[in-house]
């Protein structure tokens, strides 16, 4: 199989393509801009956008390296879904160059590491129709199904398993990787995987919608199942990749960029300001017209009651060798200070995309204020920037509370 390594946001050299992989890159979804090189007849510039990951397509495996590295990009999606700090260092896999199978590695790695204790259980309730009583008679349900008659008996018991559903997570994110078309996965990740898929015999295989993966709730017991569950939840929610449309064809992993920059600004804001998910996420906040014609939904609200009093939007859009933020973004924030009656907003990009600026607007009064989110250093300073980025928030919350 060809193979084709792209990064980000970036140009490729010039690329001999056939026709037929030209149009299996333009018709696979994958966010690649595909320009023919000038001059060079049947050869192409790639330019991918912010998907990032690795893909099997028209006879060609194309892996799409992320601007920020594998490792911080991982520890970024493993924090803005689970709060847990994963340090880059722990992806680093030199032998796996593709993001999917430094994935899997870390993941066959933690599997590991948690089941050396053994497999966590719980207790679950049932309702069976048995011989003998066990747990509680459902005398209702005896009534209406059996009317006279004693056996079986309705009843609903507590049973100590391990099929719970931090299992169940781990158990469907490890078939997710197995169908995986993983480059090279070395001899270790191979095994790692078939070893927690035969550990998890006895659990339950169940599937999700990559936007309907359960939460877990954990406690002193399952604590040590963190790390475990949110390389999970990030394999079921942004792993999913399938694309059949006519003859083009693609399977692998992708991770949007767009949407974890998003998530990740969402989650570390929250934990800081103290808020809950109710109090402070993405939210639809009513149209800009009378007539509701025009919805809004800005990626950060922050409501008191029915109230929003401050609201944001996290942008990581490439934007190099740009000298001012787009008209449209600013445009967009105008329109939510607006329809929320708010004196100002908050635009967050990823450094470098853009500088950090307040823009007055005429006959509006109105402030919009840009600033911008390091990514490139460790995850403790990304934290500790947030902080910072947090205090300009409550600024904005306490000018919108002034009468």
């Amino acid at each position: 199989m060809r193979l084709l390594d792209l990064k980000e946001h970036e140009d490729s050299e010039h690329v001999p393509l056939s026709h037929a992989e030209r149009d299996a890159l333009q018709g696979a979804g994958l966010g690649i801009d595909v320009t023919p090189a000038p001059g060079r007849d049947g050869e192409y510039i790639l330019r991918p956008g912010s998907k990032v990951g690795a893909v099997e397509v028209g006879g060609m495996s194309v892996r799409i390296e992320p601007k920020l590295g594998i490792g911080q990009a991982l520890s970024l999606a493993c924090y803005a879904i689970e709060k847990v700090r994963i340090r880059p260092e722990e992806f680093d896999f030199p032998e796996t160059p593709a993001l999917p199978d430094v994935l899997a590695q870390a993941f066959a790695s933690s599997a590991r590491r948690t089941f050396a204790r053994g497999l966590l259980h719980g207790y679950r309730s049932e309702e069976e129709a048995l011989l003998t009583v066990r747990g509680r008679i459902r005398f209702d349900e005896q009534l209406r199904r059996r009317p006279g008659m004693p056996l079986p008996v309705e009843v609903r018991y507590d049973e100590f398993t391990d099929d719970v559903l931090a299992n169940r997570l781990v158990k469907a994110a490890a078939w997710r990787l197995r169908g995986m078309p993983l480059r090279s996965p070395p001899r270790p990740t191979r095994t790692g995987l078939a070893w927690t898929w035969a550990t998890l015999d006895g659990v339950s295989l169940c599937e999700w919608p990559r936007n309907a993966v359960p939460d877990v709730t954990f406690d002193r017991l399952s604590e040590r199942y963190r790390q475990l569950v949110a390389l999970s939840r990030l394999i079921l929610r942004h792993g999913e990749y399938e694309h059949n449309r006519g003859d083009v064809r693609a399977s692998g992993f992708l991770m949007n960029m767009n949407e974890v920059f998003q998530e990740f600004v969402a989650v570390a804001l929250r934990e800081e300001l103290r808020l809950t998910a109710d109090q402070f996420k993405e939210d639809t906040v009513g149209t800009l017209d009378e007539d509701g014609k025009v919805s809004l939904r800005p990626d950060l609200v922050w409501r008191e009651g029915h109230r929003a009093v401050f609201v944001g939007d996290a942008k990581y859009k490439n934007l190099a060798g740009a000298r001012n933020v787009p008209n449209a973004d600013l445009y967009q924030m105008l329109a939510y200070t607006t329809a929320l009656n708010l004196p100002g907003g908050l635009l967050i990009y990823a450094k470098g995309e853009a500088d950090e600026r307040t823009y007055d607007v005429r006959h509006a009064g109105k402030r919009l204020h840009v600033v911008a989110l390091d990514l490139k250093c460790t995850l403790d300073h990304v934290l500790k920037r947030v902080g910072k980025i947090a205090e300009r928030v409550r600024q904005l919350k306490a000018e919108a509370e002034t009468p």
